[in-house]
């Protein structure tokens, strides 16, 4: 019964963890920037680095059901 709850939150997580990571690397290659108005790698750092935090957080929770 617990298991669904856990199943859901773990897709969520992991399709907006490749989400943004596809839009960071489309951004990327076609070299504009990723947040406007903000240093273009510190930028790209802090989303990359949110985006393996939500995919990780994924699979914890794909786990864990």
């Amino acid at each position: 019964m617990e298991s669904g709850p856990a199943i859901f939150s773990g897709v969520v997580f992991a399709l907006f963890g490749g989400a943004l990571l596809m839009w960071i690397v489309t951004r990327l290659r076609h070299r504009e920037p990723v947040a406007h108005g903000v240093n273009p790698v510190a930028s790209a750092a802090l989303a990359g680095v949110a985006a393996v935090l939500a995919l990780a957080l994924g699979t914890w929770c794909f786990m864990r059901s």
